[in-house]
């Protein structure tokens, strides 16, 4: 039987407020910005100008002094003042609840997710609906807290219901309570944070949420492709220099279950990265990731090692003999702002590596590489932000030789949705006037699906061991190509939880030597949240 146990939420509380009261009483910046890709790009004109040295890479961010201006317009944006019943001013304005004293604040929203729409290429209508909520607020200048919630119903396009149905699980959301077994999906999701500011060096953040590492769309590194889990980050800034450790606590769907029940196997996630900001054009940073099984394949618990608290860098000599061997790897980031408002930025991640066969290209070697460019105010119009980004991931990455241990969470990869084993091309515009807001989506990707009965390197869940195979090129296996266009025009009727009308297009088409799958998908809702949800894979 496993004994593996889940740590009790209440002792980390406590032990989390035992901090909080005992701490000294300089002043720090506590607010925490969920994450989402839509929304943080506003701030590009702000964060990649030469005249700041923000450290752009780790989200979600705390909002400081470089975003605060440009957070605090964000949020009146198309505020009319002249609103003065209490209605209007809740529907458009307002939090719905929303109080502000001396000693805290505190705001809460209903938030909803109405969506229908036709996949013409398939002759399906979808839907979408979901109920949801968040709270949020601050203790004083140095604690602040934030949950949200959603229970969701929906019918999805045929593509994204496959995929739905193959992990029984809602990308990067939940467990498909339907169990594959209707079209219509059931499921729920939830986040919950709390950030403290001791100092002004130093941020504690407790709860269960996501992480993402890098300036681009995609993260090779650690993305918010997967579900959220639980978490323990602190983040220090000293001077050019931004330091974070996280502990995480992630869980396996198809590794060997023990216990009576059919509980989820776990793992631990332990992740570096420390960020240099050289000078106000130039930046380099360092990523560091393991993954360690709790238990081993006889159900013996490994438990949370000391070792994990060692805040340089982690190897898989760490491991104790009797267990399961650590999964690690390392990345490097770096960005350099070429105009003002404009910066290149490139992501290197090295899994398996062995110098005597690096320059053949041997399977021993698996890695990753991102380039790309992004910015505000392209052919100097105002809130004009773009992206073009290239990824491209060798066969195998992130892989191990066992399951428990593979760069996952709940089965889905922490990197690129695409998992590994492939070429990614992607382009972004938005554009915000008064308060409508456009943006465009092209995505482009090579890759290779698994062959029957071969592990041909894309899935990340099949167990790696190391081949003597020469030259496994990216797009082995079944080659496929992927055809990604979406965009959509929002109109925004309270910028306080995003709520919007939103008409969206979508136009998928995955094509290889098997057949073609095509879906061209219309959509229009009432929308609100701040989140990221993927559909271009």
């Amino acid at each position: 039987m496993q004994k593996s146990y889940r740590p009790s939420l209440k002792k980390a509380l406590l032990l989390f407020g035992f901090i909080i009261f005992t701490a000294g009483a300089s002043f720090g910046q506590a607010v925490y910005l969920p994450y989402t890709y839509q929304f943080d790009q506003k701030f590009n004109a702000d964060i990649y100008s030469v005249n700041t040295s923000f450290h752009t890479a780790l989200k979600p961010y705390l909002i400081d002094s470089t975003i605060s201006s440009k957070y605090n317009l964000l949020m009146h944006r198309g505020v009319d003042s002249t609103r003065k019943g209490w209605i209007k001013r809740k529907i458009f304005n307002e939090h719905l609840f929303d109080e502000k004293t001396k000693e805290y604040t505190f705001y809460g929203d209903y938030l909803t997710d109405l969506q229908t729409g036709r996949d013409i290429s398939g002759k399906k209508n979808t839907n979408l609906n979901t109920r949801g909520y968040q709270f949020g607020g601050t203790v004083g200048d140095k604690f602040s807290f934030y949950t949200s919630g959603y229970e969701n119903a929906g019918v999805f396009a045929p593509y994204y219901t496959d995929v739905v149905n193959s992990i029984h699980f809602v990308p990067g959301q939940s467990y498909d309570r339907s169990f594959g077994l209707t079209n219509s999906k059931d499921w729920s999701y939830a986040t919950a944070i709390l950030s403290y500011t001791p100092i002004k060096q130093l941020n504690i953040t407790l709860g269960e949420d996501k992480t993402f590492i890098g300036d681009g769309y995609r993260s090779l590194l650690l993305s918010d492709n997967a579900a959220p889990y639980p978490l323990l980050r602190l983040t220090a800034n000293v001077g050019p220099f931004q330091y974070m450790i996280m502990w995480s606590y992630l869980e396996s769907l198809q590794a060997q279950k023990f216990d009576q029940f059919g509980s989820n196997r776990r793992k631990w996630g332990v992740f570096h990265y420390l960020d240099w900001n050289v000078n106000k054009r130039l930046s380099f940073g360092f990523f560091n990731a393991l993954i360690s099984a709790e238990t081993n394949d006889q159900g013996d618990t490994h438990g949370f090692d000391l070792n994990y608290i060692n805040p340089i860098i982690f190897d898989k000599s760490l491991s104790k003999s009797n267990f399961i061997p650590d999964n690690t790897f390392v990345g490097f980031t770096a960005k350099y702002k070429i105009f003002d408002k404009t910066a290149v930025y490139g992501q290197l991640m090295i899994d398996y590596f062995k110098a005597s066969s690096f320059l053949t290209n041997s399977v021993n070697n698996t890695n990753g590489v991102q380039l790309g460019i992004r910015g505000a105010d392209l052919f100097k119009v105002n809130s004009l932000n773009y992206l073009v980004e290239y990824n491209a991931v060798r066969p195998y990455t992130y892989s191990s030789q066992q399951t428990i241990t593979q760069y996952t969470q709940y089965d889905e990869p922490l990197g690129d949705p695409l998992g590994a084993n492939f070429r990614e091309w992607i382009g972004i515009l938005n554009y915000s006037v008064g308060r409508f807001d456009f943006q465009g989506q092209l995505n482009y990707a090579v890759y290779g699906l698994d062959l029957p009965g071969e592990n041909d390197g894309k899935n990340v869940l099949n167990p790696f061991f190391q081949i003597p195979t020469v030259n496994p090129p990216i797009g082995q296996g079944l080659k496929t190509n992927l055809y990604y266009g979406e965009g959509t025009i929002s109109y925004l009727i309270n910028p306080n939880h995003n709520l919007r009308l939103e008409l969206g297009a979508l136009y998928r088409d995955e094509k290889n030597s098997l057949g073609d799958k095509k879906t061209t998908l219309i959509t229009f809702g009432l929308r609100s949240s701040f989140r990221n949800l993927y559909h271009d894979f």
